[in-house]
């Protein structure tokens, strides 16, 4: 069997399996993010923190999914630095999209979408992603997405929409002013991040009639301004990924049951899809 290496990256975390035949083992680094390392750093990186634990398996096949990777000259940057350090390995560099379509989809046909801090959808015909509707990031779009619900949650909070119980829990929960969220949110970095982070308010609070209310419409825009794009949303399962769609699970099994669409995997990584893929 041979080795492989897979690479599962965000921006700010990165899980690598290192998979021979039914054992694997997972390594934990920083994100790698080609937006924000250059070649360089992504080198120094990998070597003091994926090359140690590695130890003396040398992986003979490479495949390393991350974000910023629709951009070719990005794509690039980490093809160069793996083959630089696995001169010998076969390495293919894909997307956070694919990796999803292949997590949840496998070899078969399938809309595979992805609801975290951010979101995204294509249908993926089993080789390869044929449509993609287009992710417009938290501040045009991210329907559905952390970002997306955590910006309601502030909304209601700082719009004074919350009734008196929501927006006590919300001042105990958060502790912030009004002034240190728009600081956050217009003059510090990584703004759909902070906004994210509300969005656990909507799965601490479940059952009040006001978080039902925002989860279901976050998530209907997601249905209406994406799903609807596909004509195979009508014939094929639409399966999810991220710790938005897998925490709220049951929403989109009842918005699928109220479109008549048929809801396929919920599953919170795609790394163990992956690891079955490539094995």
């Amino acid at each position: 069997m041979p080795v492989i290496l897979i690479a599962d990256s965000g921006a700010t975390k990165c899980e690598w399996r290192l998979v021979q035949g039914d054992k694997n083992k997972t390594i934990l680094t920083q994100g790698i993010s080609p937006y924000f390392l250059n070649a360089s750093q992504i080198t120094a990186l990998l070597n003091k923190e994926l090359l140690p634990k590695l130890k003396s398996a040398l992986p003979e096949r490479i495949h390393f999914y991350g974000t910023g990777l629709s951009n070719k000259d990005n794509a690039a940057t980490i093809k160069k630095v793996l083959r630089s350090l696995f001169p010998k390995a076969s390495i293919e560099v894909q997307t956070d999209l694919l990796a999803a379509a292949r997590a949840l989809c496998g070899r078969s046909r399938g809309i595979a979408c992805i609801l975290g801090t951010g979101s995204n959808s294509c249908y993926y015909d089993g080789k390869r992603i044929v449509k993609n509707s287009p992710g417009l990031g938290y501040v045009l779009g991210d329907e559905g997405s952390g970002a997306y619900l955590g910006k309601k949650v502030v909304q209601y909070y700082l719009y004074n929409t919350f009734d008196e119980e929501l927006k006590a829990r919300f001042e105990k929960r958060f502790q912030v002013s009004t002034i240190e969220i728009l600081d956050h949110v217009y003059k510090q970095p990584l703004a759909n991040r902070y906004l994210a982070s509300f969005a656990i308010f909507l799965a601490e609070n479940r059952g009040h009639y006001m978080i039902e209310n925002i989860i279901e419409d976050g998530l209907n825009d997601f249905f209406f301004t994406h799903l609807y794009k596909y004509r195979e949303s009508w014939t094929l399962p639409i399966h999810f990924i991220g710790s938005i769609a897998f925490g709220f699970r049951d929403v989109l099994k009842d918005l699928c049951n109220t479109y008549e669409l048929e809801l396929g995997k919920v599953i919170k990584t795609p790394m163990q899809g992956l690891i079955a893929y490539h094995r």
